[in-house]
């Protein structure tokens, strides 16, 4: 079967985010196809998002930072999370902890934020600044079972996102 590769290292060193040219390559790709995948990080959110899409990977490091995943499509995407609008019911707790993820190259806010909400209970609240709506974010909060609702400060430069842990993560 067919093996492809995509070069996201020179988009990721000029601040740009390649999610969606990665998911639109993966998108087409059928069963026992691969594709072999350069970066400059070992890009873990990824590893969860095209796993819920019937992808297996194998991930090295190649060098400087550098890494090389190669995803192959074994099966049919599962099912999408639930919901992914944010919760907008009711008080929420103060947040146990604030992210400053602003000045961050994508996708390390993502990775960062997840991170924390792993060490925090059920219930708990975290706080993310960021200088983007955190649109690929929210799929990974629901498919977790978490809890979200954020909007852009009054200066429409900073986007505070609430995350509130939910009962359990989904494996």
């Amino acid at each position: 079967m067919a093996t492809y590769e995509l070069d996201v290292r020179p988009t990721l060193r000029a601040g740009g985010e390649p999610f969606g040219e990665i998911m639109a390559r993966t998108g087409a790709m059928t069963a026992g196809q691969s594709l072999r995948l350069l970066a400059t990080f070992e890009p873990k959110p990824l590893f969860h998002v095209l796993g819920s899409q019937g992808f297996t990977h194998e991930a090295r490091e190649i060098g400087g930072g550098d890494w090389e995943v190669t995803f192959t499509k074994t099966a049919a995407k599962t099912a999408a999370p639930a919901a992914t609008a944010p919760d907008t019911r009711g008080p929420w707790p103060k947040p146990v902890q604030s992210l400053d993820n602003r000045g961050l190259e994508p996708p390390e806010p993502m990775v960062r934020t997840l991170a924390e909400i792993e060490k925090m209970k059920q219930g708990e609240v975290i706080e993310a600044l960021l200088e983007r709506e955190p649109v690929f974010l929210y799929r990974e909060l629901a498919k977790r079972g978490h809890s979200w609702k954020g909007d852009f400060d009054g200066d429409g430069k900073t986007f505070r996102l609430l995350v509130r842990k939910g009962a359990q993560e989904a494996a």
